[in-house]
């Protein structure tokens, strides 16, 4: 059951689940990656896999002193999803494109592309709070 989101519905995360077409467009403490063993926290077979705090343009559980670079292409194979505090999905993102606003920052991604800079606390250079537009989101009802 699903129902309109209205202003920001309370929710604090947004949850990473992306299909990474080539690891290697990514480095991590200045080293590229490799497909064939990526080290990048949230790395899951071949999806990316992470919580991002929306105030603080932080990803949680960032390992310490992990720097990285991402411009990972997503192919239309990612859900994306808002969290409240209890970390519960409130709402799925209407599209399979990347959400720009939200995970690229200090470039445009055009909807095929992650592109953010992470310090070595997860935070996310460029990083500006992006606002939820309620046509592009759809609420998730218990």
């Amino acid at each position: 059951m699903t129902e309109d989101m209205g202003q920001n519905a309370g929710a604090t995360h947004i949850e990473v689940d992306a299909g990474v077409r080539y690891w290697e467009d990514a480095s991590v403490n200045g080293v590229d990656e490799t497909d064939e063993n990526p080290t990048i926290f949230g790395a899951d077979n071949d999806r990316w896999r992470v919580k991002i705090n929306l105030a603080e343009g932080r990803i949680e559980g960032w390992p310490k002193d992990m720097t990285a670079n991402v411009h990972y292409k997503v192919c239309d194979d990612g859900e994306y999803w808002l969290l409240d505090k209890n970390g519960e999905r409130i709402a799925k993102y209407r599209d399979y494109y990347v959400p720009g606003d939200f995970l690229c920052h200090g470039d445009n991604g055009y909807g095929d592309y992650i592109i953010l800079k992470i310090d070595g606390a997860g935070k996310i250079a460029d990083y500006q709070q992006p606002g939820i537009d309620p046509a592009e989101w759809e609420r998730v009802s218990a």
